[in-house]
C-alpha cells in the first residue's frame, strides 16, 4: 500500500476558526433582507456549501446583492472574529518539517483564505490552495481536490482529505482520497459521522498519529 504524504486541509471549522465570523456575517446578512427571522442554529446548515448555493436556495433574484453584503461584513470583521484552534499551528508545523506536501482545498475565495493564514500565521507551511475562484465545480466535487493533488504531483492513494463537513468527506471520498472528520466541527462529531469518515480526529494532534498508522 501507498505511503499517505499529501495532506489536504479544509480551511473554515478545520484549520482556523471561523465559526462565529461566518455566524455573524449570515445573520447579518439574513436579518436586513428577513428581520428577526433567523437565529444561530438556522444557519449552522449553511456552513459548507458555497454562498451563491445557499443565497440562491434562500432568494435567487437577490443572491448576488446577498452575496455582497455578507462578503463586505466578512472581510470587514475577519480579524475580529477569528481566532485559533489549540494544536493546529504545531500540528502543521510538525507535518511540514517532516517532509509532508500540504495544501488547502475549500469554497472560499482565494483574498479571504489569504488573509485567515495571514493572520494565525499559517501562510508559510502550504505549498497549494485551491479556493473557490479556481475551479468550476466545488466540493463535494471531485474537481478541487484532485486541482490540489495534480498541483502537489500527487496521487489520490497518497493523499488524505481533511474537513469538518460533509462536502470534505464526500469530496474526498470522489477523489479517491483517504478522509478524516474533525470532531470540532460546528456541525458535531455525529454529523460528520454519518457519511462515513476513514477517520475522526478529536484534536488535530491525532492526525500525527493516524499518519503513523497509515504509514507504519
Amino acid at each position: 500500500m501507498a505511503k499517505i504524504d499529501t495532506i489536504l486541509f479544509d480551511l473554515d471549522g478545520t484549520l482556523i476558526d471561523t465559526n462565529e465570523l461566518i455566524i455573524s456575517s449570515f445573520l447579518h446578512t439574513l436579518n436586513h433582507y428577513y428581520p428577526d427571522s433567523y437565529q444561530r442554529q438556522d444557519v449552522l446548515p449553511f456552513m459548507g456549501p458555497t454562498l451563491v448555493e445557499t443565497f440562491t436556495s434562500i432568494d435567487r433574484d437577490r443572491a448576488d446583492e446577498m452575496v455582497h453584503m455578507y462578503r463586505t461584513f466578512n472581510k470587514e470583521n475577519h480579524d475580529v472574529l477569528v481566532k485559533e484552534f489549540s494544536g493546529v499551528y504545531e500540528t502543521v508545523r510538525t507535518l511540514k518539517e517532516s517532509g509532508y506536501k500540504l495544501g488547502i482545498v475549500t469554497t472560499k475565495m482565494l483574498d479571504v483564505v489569504e488573509k485567515g493564514l495571514r493572520l494565525t500565521k499559517l501562510d508559510e507551511f502550504f505549498e497549494v490552495i485551491v479556493a473557490l475562484d479556481h475551479v468550476e465545480k466545488p466540493k463535494p466535487d471531485a474537481e478541487p481536490v484532485l486541482k490540489a493533488l495534480s498541483l502537489l504531483d500527487s496521487e489520490p492513494h497518497e493523499a488524505i482529505m481533511i474537513g469538518d463537513n460533509h462536502h470534505d468527506i464526500i469530496g474526498g471520498r470522489n477523489a479517491g482520497t483517504v478522509t478524516a472528520g474533525v470532531a470540532w466541527s460546528s456541525k458535531g462529531r455525529d454529523h460528520l459521522l454519518q457519511f462515513d469518515p476513514d477517520y475522526m480526529l478529536e484534536t488535530m494532534p491525532d492526525l500525527l498519529t493516524i499518519l503513523e498508522e497509515l504509514n507504519r
